[in-house]
């Protein structure tokens, strides 16, 4: 029977484990799809531990791990057209990403462009998606700057270089130890650890910052919510409740076949370069898991499942 990684209850890693499950069957609108690579998010560790998105259900348990894959199309559910079996495709799954098969919705899945690989394509869903998905709503113009919090990590990468993409400057902070991978995104890497955040971000945009995307929330999201008059440019993925507050909003998914479209064309295009820093088989699922949820990842964690 197909394998997957999942969580059995809410808690720590130690209710994770592999599992055996039929293989899905798509129902109207999906795609049965054979798993070549899945992103790994903070996202996936947060929902084990009982993180819910607003107006989310219970999850049912075991529940898979994963929002984003890349792979084949094994089988095409009653009514969908547009998609053949066998084609390469990318999306957010319904079924967890951790596995062998999953579902892919058609209004959330992309084809996947010769030109992109499946580890890079299982990148743009959440990370790269999110990241799109912010820097449109942040709606600034050409030679703003922008101040990226948590700017090291998968979704800030991409922040980084669409902000870029667009002409506008990035300021982003990250541990002393992502210096010099930040600066080789283009950014203006501010130290992240310690007092006198503000004051070093003044520093490093002594001209003000005209916008802040958050990927770290609490403290941090308050001290650089000071940063910025027009709240309506404040805008957090980490932390909704702590931006509402402050007069910000989180960031507003756009969640359409469109924008995944559009991140992989700025791949394609060179414009935009995933980071997959790291990648495990799916046997190492745990691995994979832990180095995201410890915070030191660099860039995008993939793990990759062998046909």
């Amino acid at each position: 029977m197909p394998k997957a990684y999942a969580y059995t209850r809410n808690g720590g890693p130690e209710t994770e484990a592999f599992i055996e499950r039929d293989r899905p069957r798509p129902g109207p609108g999906q795609l049965l799809v054979a798993v070549r690579a899945a992103g790994v998010n903070p996202v996936d560790w947060k929902l084990r531990n009982g993180f819910r998105r607003p107006g989310a259900p219970e999850p049912e348990l075991p529940a898979v791990f994963g929002s984003e894959v890349a792979g084949v199309v094994a089988e095409l559910g009653p009514g969908v057209t547009g998609f053949a079996v066998g084609d390469a495709v990318f999306g957010n799954p319904v079924a967890g990403g951790y596995a062998e098969y999953t579902l892919l919705p058609v209004p959330v899945a992309a084809h996947k462009p010769a030109g992109l690989s499946f580890a890079d394509a299982a990148t743009l869903p959440v990370a790269g998606a999110t990241a799109y998905d912010g820097v449109r709503q942040l709606d600034l113009p050409a030679g703003a700057t922008l101040l990226v919090t948590g700017v090291g990590g998968g979704v800030g990468v991409a922040v980084a270089q669409i902000a870029r993409a667009f002409g506008i400057k990035v300021v982003g902070t990250a541990s002393e130890g992502k210096k010099e991978f930040v600066e080789a995104l283009g950014a203006v890497h501010v130290p992240s650890a310690g007092d006198g955040l503000a004051e070093r971000v003044r520093a490093a945009a002594p001209d003000g910052v005209d916008a802040v995307f958050d990927l770290v929330g609490g403290e941090v999201l308050e001290t650089v919510a000071a940063l910025v008059d027009d709240r309506t440019k404040l805008i957090t993925a980490a932390d909704p409740p702590t931006a509402a507050r402050l007069g910000g909003s989180p960031v507003r998914r756009a969640r359409t076949a469109a924008v995944l479209d559009e991140v992989a064309r700025l791949v394609v295009g060179g414009e935009l370069r995933p980071f997959v820093t790291a990648t495990f088989p799916l046997e190492r699922a745990p691995e994979a898991l832990r180095a995201v949820e410890d915070g030191h990842a660099r860039g995008k964690v993939v793990i990759e499942v062998a046909p």
